[in-house]
């Protein structure tokens, strides 16, 4: 065997004189590991700045947040016992300006130590502590939509506030989590003058704690809960300042970097067809080698080196750009994501990328490399006619080995392995019926009638050949077409969802916190304002799940899967009647006039989520009170009408002795609507207005940000189908030189020849259209309907547009793939042969 420098000197003299046939290896490989590296890059990017800015996030080391009250003396002794702490009031309060327009606002009182972390900053410079006494810190957007200016004036409640300064940064901002309004910021002893906070009134106490340097957060947290049993807290601290954020970008990048991960297992045929239509140029150099001694080892040696050369280069050219990749999305698209990622290198995703991009070019170009090994010389200077040599017994386990790894790593280093595996399983189903299809076609094509017009004889003939591309080729064009019909159909749901079902539903105004006293004043109100307006109130409480089944929620080592209801407090509510857009699914409604113990009917799924049955007990502490009903019921509620619902519903009579208040939506016509958004705030001042209109757009901004990540992810997947199908034309060229100068010699027009091929593409398209369709929607309604909890409602039209549009365009390749085999001149072509 000679020496690896010998066999490597071989090698790069061969490969510098002929390179071209690897470019669509190199393509596809720097496609995939590039997709791959910017996706993990990214997302490890954000959670990592996460991590480095917990503290400023959360605002301290560790936080307790109150819904509906403020802390005793007593707790307040204990925080500053453990360190020091900063009190924050948190609420939803109509910002009114002096000519009467009123926007609901996120209105935020702190106390002398704020912030414990971080700099508060105004356009003015920093700033440390509340505004001073009287006056009041504005967001932007506040200032542009009530046009307001520093030194005017602008009144929350029962107190007007002289504006100090516009917020330029708040440290907390992600930590406080989704807002509906813009922020403004008052002192803590400001706020009792505002009158906002009665009793009842919905609103969030959070008390931020800096632990001394050796203190463990985790432990301080137990012990206060240990000490404060009945205190109803919630506890966060800065190692997961913002849990909400983290887990979105954790499952959005888990899901890209599977779509990332299926585009470069279709790259990886690509790359098969690459190395197969490389391989097939060098045939003269490999029966050379052969002929003057060289074994097939050493043959598939050179050759390997040099596939491993120009895949290692492509990998590592990937790995660069995805490196690069936050820092450039940061700097384009830095006000979309949560933080800016930082400017660093993330080793670990680059190292899965890379693995992956090693062994998809050992998985897809073992196969046409091996086979080299089994052909003697005469039979590589006959391969034309001959076909394709056997694949033995080794490389058909080191395909599977690699395989296996790749499946084996991307489970392994998924957040939610059963999530991986499943899409992996499918992406495979996905292959193995393309792959079927070809054969099937190829079968059908060879027994059917041979046409009597020698051009459909011939198209049909194409087909099923020996050597014939059609297996290669229904892969591509069906990888490509169901990712087409996937993305419309996932893109006009999502729209559909937003721009036509939701506003038709959804009312026009949410209104929280209208004192149960004044009910009836609040509905005359609406009524005068519009005689067919639609309200519907309930009360409304807030709360937080302390026990479920016997089980106490501050014991568990870890949530069950699928059960937020235990994350943080809950909003709860009571009701004589089953609530509107709810239904029964299981256990009976109480009577209207039910006056005996607590009862509560639980949604659906969280309660198999929770694993309850009828007649378990569930638990809730509110306002310190911990109160423990029978489940009587399990409902489905219809989610997307904007109503008013609640996941626990509890029977009349549990909440009682709670102070609380109502909320209600409201529905009225364009003019009513412009004329209660002026007179509700001035009516009820510490009631807030959400317009439903703002909901939506935000709703709207952030789906399409998602959809749009979905879309660039699975168009990397598109690319390489189209380099696919590119390989799979370039791989049989050469054959298809072969049959081109024959019929040309029998007399065949160029115009015969290229018709032939065009009917062969336009039945290949056809064929997969109709099988994409069905695939691509499958697909698509699983990301809709599993993954954003949408109807699927596809746009028919745009569907089959973009699926005509896709075949058409793949249709157009294969035509511009045989374009050059027509100016192939007969006794040059025979002669290479």
């Amino acid at each position: 065997m000679l020496p690896l420098a010998t066999l490597w000197r071989i090698a790069r003299r061969d490969l510098a004189t002929r390179i071209r046939g690897l470019r669509l290896l190199a393509v596809c490989l720097f496609l995939g590991v590039a997709t791959l590296a910017a996706i993990g890059s990214l997302t490890r990017g954000i959670t990592s700045e996460l991590e480095v800015r917990g503290q400023t996030i959360l605002g301290g080391d560790i936080e307790f947040s109150l819904p509906q009250r403020q802390a005793a003396p007593e707790e307040m002794a204990g925080f500053r016992r453990v360190g020091t702490p900063s009190a924050t009031v948190r609420l939803r309060a109509m910002a009114n300006d002096p000519d009467g327009e009123a926007l609901l606002s996120e209105l935020k009182a702190v106390d002398s130590a704020y912030p414990l972390y971080g700099t508060m900053r105004l356009e003015s410079g920093a700033r440390k502590g509340p505004p001073p006494p009287g006056g009041i810190w504005i967001g932007k957007d506040l200032v542009s939509r009530l046009d307001l200016k520093v030194g005017e004036r602008v009144k929350f409640g029962e107190k007007s506030f002289l504006i100090d300064g516009v917020i330029a940064e708040e440290p907390d901002r992600l930590g406080e989590g989704f807002t509906l309004g813009p922020v403004a910021i008052i002192g803590l002893s400001d706020l009792p003058a505002t009158q906002l906070i009665q009793p009842g009134s919905l609103y969030e106490s959070k008390y931020r704690v800096r632990l001394p340097g050796s203190a463990n957060p985790e432990a301080v947290g137990k012990a206060l809960t240990a000490e404060f049993p009945d205190a109803g807290w919630d506890i966060t601290d800065s190692s997961n300042g913002a849990p909400g954020t983290r887990r979105f970008i954790e499952r959005m990048g888990q899901f890209l970097s599977l779509v990332g991960l299926a585009a470069l297992v279709i790259a990886g045929i690509g790359v098969g067809n690459g190395v197969a239509s490389y391989l097939a140029g060098k045939r003269p150099g490999l029966a050379t080698l052969k002929v003057l001694g060289a074994d097939s080892a050493t043959v598939a040696r050179i050759y390997g080196l040099q596939i491993l050369a120009v895949a290692a280069v492509s990998i590592v050219a990937g790995l660069i750009v995805g490196a690069l990749a936050p820092a450039i999305i940061g700097a384009i698209a830095g006000d979309v994501l949560p933080v800016k990622p930082g400017v660093s290198i993330y080793p670990l995703p680059l190292a899965v990328s890379a693995a992956y991009g090693l062994l998809i070019a050992v998985a897809f170009a073992l196969p046409p490399l091996a086979a080299t090994r089994h052909v003697p010389a005469a039979g590589l200077y006959r391969a034309t006619v001959s076909g394709a040599a056997r694949i033995d017994r080794q490389t058909v386990i080191a395909v599977a080995a690699a395989l296996a790894a790749i499946i084996a790593l991307a489970v392994g280093t998924a957040r939610e392995p059963l999530f991986a595996l499943g899409f992996i399983g499918a992406a495979i189903g996905l292959l193995l019926i393309l792959v079927g299809l070809g054969w099937l076609v190829r079968r059908t094509a060879s027994r059917l009638p041979r046409p009597k017009r020698p051009l459909f004889r011939l198209a049909l003939a194409n087909l099923h050949r020996p050597g014939a591309a059609t297996g290669a080729l229904v892969v591509a064009l069906g990888l490509g077409l169901t990712l087409f019909v996937t993305l419309a159909a996932i893109q006009t749901s999502i729209t559909a969802e937003i721009r036509s079902t939701v506003p038709q539903r959804a009312p026009s105004f949410f209104v929280l916190d209208v004192p149960r006293t004044d009910t009836a004043r609040f509905q005359t109100m609406v009524k005068d304002a519009d005689a067919k307006a639609e309200i519907n109130m309930i009360p409304a409480l807030r709360g937080s799940v302390t026990e479920f089944a016997g089980q106490r929620v501050d014991e568990l080592a870890e949530l069950p899967e699928g059960a937020w209801v235990l994350r943080g407090d809950r909003g709860l509510t009571y009701s004589p009647v089953l609530p509107n857009g709810s239904e029964l699914v299981g256990g009976q409604w109480w009577t209207a006039d039910y006056k005996g113990p607590p009862l509560v009917s639980v949604e659906q799924e969280v309660a198999a989520s929770l694993g309850l049955k009828l007649g378990d007990t569930l638990s809730v502490n509110v306002l310190g009170v911990e109160v423990q009903a029978k489940v009587a019921s399990f409902r489905t509620v219809n989610w997307d009408n904007f109503g008013l619902n609640y996941v626990l519903v509890f029977s009349p009579g549990t909440f009682d002795a709670a102070p609380h208040n109502m909320v209600a939506t409201v529905a009225v016509g364009p003019e009513a609507e412009t004329a209660l958004s002026r007179s509700l705030p001035r009516a009820f001042p510490s009631a807030s207005l959400i317009a439903v209109r703002d909901v939506v757009s935000q709703v709207t901004t952030l789906l399409t940000q998602m959809s749009q990540a979905i879309a660039a992810a699975a168009s990397i997947a598109i690319l390489a189908g189209i380099a696919v199908l590119i390989g799979a034309i370039a791989a049989s060229r050469e054959r298809r030189v072969y049959d081109s100068v024959i019929l040309k010699l029998l007399g065949a027009t160029r115009g015969q020849i290229l018709g032939a091929q065009g009917m062969e593409y336009a039945v290949l398209a056809g064929i997969l259209a109709v099988l994409a369709l069905g695939l691509g929607l499958a697909g698509a309604w699983y990301v809709v309907t599993q993954l954003f909890d949408f109807d699927f409602a596809p746009d028919p039209l745009i569907v089959g547009l973009t699926l005509l549009g896709g075949a058409g365009l793949s249709f157009l390749i294969g035509i511009a793939g045989s374009w050059p085999l027509l100016s192939a001149k007969p006794a040059q072509a025979l002669r290479s042969l």
